[in-house]
């Protein structure tokens, strides 16, 4: 089962980007930009973060993402 990201314009003319799992529900949803080119960037940083990220399996643990290595 996969998800599918999207990118769309908010009711303000910001772009906005979501996740949307396979059922349809929005699980998760980025910032608000103002141009749809500022909103791909943030989603493919998004991307590249979690893709090398430590996946917490133990719900009790906290995960805090501070950002991509190159931004510290």
């Amino acid at each position: 089962m996969t998800g599918q990201l999207e990118i769309y314009r908010a009711r303000r003319g910001e772009y906005r980007f979501r996740y949307r799992s396979s059922t349809g529900e929005i699980v998760a949803t980025g910032a608000a930009y103002p141009t749809k080119a500022e909103a791909r960037k943030a989603m493919e940083a998004v991307l590249r973060a979690a893709d090398g990220s430590d996946r917490a399996d133990n719900p009790s643990q906290t995960h805090r993402w501070s950002g991509p290595a190159s931004a510290k």
